[in-house]
């Protein structure tokens, strides 16, 4: 997948030259290329931003160094995504849509925003990451990258294991422990210990469905519908937990 991300900041990307995903770029698995928007600007002083017609708090990106900025990087016919408070919030469902594109162009606002007539001339799509504000886009851009790299074939070692993580099964992670089996008092739980799989996999989904009803109720309603998909143990847990 390559991977456009326009910027104001580009120094705030180095988090994606590291771990998982600096090696799938390492392998040619993901190309992300990121483009500073003030390499476009004809202003002579440098500006990418100006005050809001109509007056207000703030300052807004201009239109003029987006517009070249995605010309630059051929944006045109592309997923292009504005990371904005405004946009929905990201879901799995719409992480798993992306992780199937072959390109992709980030744009990372700042300060007050961009200049409306951006979003009115692309298919942009907007989207947050949760409802709260952040200084700019880049932060969120970030999390967009990791959340959709990782389900991409190759990025993670054992691609199996992308799905069983958390959320992706539909509840939140059961409790994880290693050595040593004894810490200051607090021991590993015995049945780890026993080397017995099925007594293993039925503690995890209670401790996650526990985990779940008490963190994320949403979540775990959810969950109930799914039900029939369960043998007859989990569903005598579930049971339990209900």
């Amino acid at each position: 997948m390559k991977i456009d991300i326009l910027t104001l900041f580009p120094e705030m990307f180095t988090p994606l030259k590291a771990s998982m995903l600096g090696r799938a770029q390492d392998k040619g698995i993901l190309d992300i290329k990121i483009t500073d928007i003030r390499d476009y600007t004809k202003d002579k002083h440098n500006r990418t931003d100006d005050y809001p017609f109509g007056g207000g708090v703030g300052m807004v990106m201009m239109a003029d160094p987006v517009f070249s900025a995605l010309d630059a990087v051929g944006a045109e016919g592309k997923k292009i995504i504005y990371m904005s408070p405004k946009g929905k919030v990201l879901s799995q469902q719409k992480i798993e849509e992306l992780s199937g594109l072959d390109d992709m162009v980030i744009l990372c606002g700042h300060y007050e925003g961009i200049d409306q007539r951006i979003l009115e001339r692309y298919d942009i799509e907007e989207i947050s990451i949760g409802d709260y504000i952040l200084t700019g886009g880049e932060p969120a851009a970030i999390v967009l990258v990791d959340s959709v790299a990782r389900l991409i074939p190759g990025v993670l070692s054992h691609e199996e294991s992308a799905m069983e993580e958390s959320i992706y099964s539909g509840l939140l992670e059961y409790p994880q422990y290693t050595q040593p089996r004894e810490y200051d008092g607090m021991n590993v739980p015995e049945v780890l210990l026993s080397g017995h799989h099925r007594n293993i996999h039925l503690w995890r989904f209670e401790e996650a469905l526990k985990l779940t009803k008490e963190r994320r109720p949403d979540l775990f309603e959810a969950f109930l519908k799914r039900e029939d998909e369960l043998d007859k143990d989990e569903k005598r847990i579930l049971e339990k937990i209900k």
